[in-house]
């Protein structure tokens, strides 16, 4: 199995690379861009067929490793 994480920061949260993105594609001529969010997303492949099991591992993993839940949100997709 394999799942597909993606990490955002809190809409309440400013984003800097985001907002560097933004001015970039402004300059760039790509005037109607109103905003950009800058997020991570990671692939986790898993050895077994418990997708149970697997949840339950990757909400300890996303909590404790590849979000800060302070100022980030998370959601994965479990995929077979």
């Amino acid at each position: 199995m394999k799942a597909k994480v993606f990490v955002t920061l809190k809409p309440s949260v400013l984003d800097p690379q985001g907002k560097t993105v933004m001015h970039s594609l402004h300059s760039l001529g790509y005037e109607k861009i109103t905003d950009v969010r800058v997020s991570k997303y990671i692939e986790i492949s898993y050895e077994g067929h418990d997708r149970k099991s697997f949840a339950e591992e990757l909400e300890i993993i996303c909590n404790k490793v590849l979000a800060n839940p302070n100022i980030e949100v998370y959601h994965y997709d479990i995929e077979d």
